[in-house]
């Protein structure tokens, strides 16, 4: 079954739904900005107009995005969001995944969360897993869902199961576009069973995602959370992911179309400065590649700073993801300022690779790391390389600033999200996707997911980040300066 939705209601439409292009808020800002979704649902359960935790992708000049939509405080959301473009942005399409939860189209779940969005270029299908949530036993994670379009990402059928199991969290979703790879057209789904320790697991499809093979568990049963799997021109997986303490980035890889994976090796191990005001952020990876197959993988980290006071956004590359670069500190502000940096989604332009390769940043930051929830101010940041992120330009707001009062809360802090996401069209120009909050109205919040309304084109600079040394002038990594995650959801 297909439903095309409208930005408006819970009923199908009759007629054709046009690109729709929403206007910004008023919120301060040196770009403008799209609302390219918004909340629909009205259900008492859960907090209304909320949007958060948006991914995209991006194939010749079509971009997808999508977001949880009606955010629980403990968990999930009423339904996940999506938004279309076939014009590299300049108008979109959305509405609402079918058949998955109770709250549209008769779906089997309760609520729904972790949006990830893919392509498939064999089957010329786009793919949206999802985190299918039961509200028995605490909302807890009870499948992941894949949702298929086979129109363009206009219209979208009812999931179908990946994996159905207790506690499951943070799934994540790729396909390998190569055409002369080995294992062109195989889709790989990642996520994590909360209730074994955060054990990893990995699935594959050859079908353009209609059935999944059975969950397989990389060498020595590693624990992550927040895997994000790319794919190299000769189909080797490569899987950037946190371990489950939060306090190291590692990788794994599978050779062979995802029949096996390898034991997880050390990328880095992470140092987090806790963002304040209570705001939900942890340093999961942001992963990319680029047309050589080069991994880029950032997260926020404060080992650059004295005392470990803020975070900045660093930086590692691979290019087979089994041995990877020291840690470099992407630019944005001097380590001497009071600014903190989080939640990073990065764009690479798969056009371009190694030293010319096109890196698109998008961030939030406080502008003062020592805030506290009253005057605490959110902002999206962006900061672009044109040279591998070997040297970058300046760095720029995109949106805010937000009170945190404006966001929902959740059983973790209030949240604009885990992640983030930045994808580039055919033409080159970068879009990062984010949740922007305005002040709540009549009674209900006012926060939906947002893009820079034109690509934001990229800009050569000669900030140079600093190579990490491997000394520091604070106390053991990531242990005393991480919040615990938990269920993520």
């Amino acid at each position: 079954m297909h439903v095309r939705r409208g930005i408006r209601g819970g009923g199908v439409l009759a007629a054709a739904v046009a690109a729709i292009v929403l206007d910004a808020p008023s919120a301060l800002a040196t770009v403008s900005i799209t609302r390219v979704s918004a909340d629909t649902f009205t259900n008492p359960s859960s907090q209304h107009a909320t949007q958060v935790e948006p991914d995209s992708f991006s194939y010749g000049s079509s971009i997808v995005a999508a977001a949880q939509t009606g955010r629980f405080v403990n968990g999930g959301a009423s339904d996940v969001a999506f938004a279309t473009s076939t014009n590299n942005g300049a108008t979109w399409t959305t509405g609402n995944l079918p058949g998955i939860t109770k709250y549209l189209g008769n779906g089997a779940y309760d609520r729904v969360s972790d949006a990830a969005v893919a392509y498939d270029a064999k089957h010329k299908v786009w793919l949206i897993s999802t985190l299918a949530i039961t509200e028995a036993g605490e909302a807890a994670g009870a499948a992941v869902l894949t949702s298929r379009s086979t129109d363009g990402g206009f219209t979208w059928s009812r999931p179908s199961v990946v994996t159905s199991s207790f506690d499951v969290d943070k799934n994540w979703i790729v396909c390998d576009n190569t055409a002369t790879s080995r294992f062109y057209g195989h889709c790989y789904t990642e996520w994590d069973e909360h209730a074994l320790n955060d054990q990893i697991r990995m699935s594959t499809s050859a079908d353009g995602g209609v059935t999944w093979g059975g969950a397989a568990i990389p060498q020595g049963s590693p624990t992550g959370l927040g895997g994000q799997p790319v794919v190299q021109l000769n189909g080797t997986v490569i899987v950037p992911i946190a371990n489950a303490n939060l306090t190291a980035i590692n990788s794994f890889v599978s050779g062979n179309g995802g029949a096996s994976w390898g034991s997880a090796v050390l990328i880095a191990n992470v140092h987090q400065h806790p963002v304040a005001g209570k705001l939900r952020s942890n340093p999961l990876p942001s992963a990319e590649i680029d047309a050589s197959g080069k991994v880029y993988v950032v997260w926020h980290d404060c080992r650059f700073r004295a005392g470990c006071s803020s975070n900045d956004i660093v930086l590692s590359t691979s290019t087979n993801g089994t041995t990877w670069s020291a840690v470099t500190r992407v630019p944005i502000d001097p380590t001497s300022s009071t600014v903190d940096h989080f939640i990073p989604g990065l764009g690479v332009d798969k056009a371009t690779s190694g030293a010319s390769a096109h890196l698109a940043l998008a961030y939030y930051h406080y502008p003062t790391a020592g805030c506290t929830a009253a005057t605490c101010r959110l902002r999206v940041g962006f900061i672009s390389s044109i040279n591998g992120g070997t040297s970058w330009g300046a760095a720029i707001d995109v949106a805010g600033p937000m009170s945190l009062s404006w966001l929902p809360n959740t059983s973790q802090g209030v949240m604009v999200g885990d992640y983030i996401s930045t994808s580039f069209g055919s033409n080159g120009l970068a879009h990062a996707f984010f949740a922007v909050a305005s002040a709540p109205s009549g009674g209900v919040f006012n926060q939906a997911t947002y893009t820079n309304s034109a690509g934001l084109a990229l800009a050569g600079g000669s900030a140079v980040g600093e190579l990490w040394s491997g000394s520091a002038t604070f106390d053991n990594p990531g242990a005393a300066h991480r919040n615990h995650f938990g269920q993520a959801y």
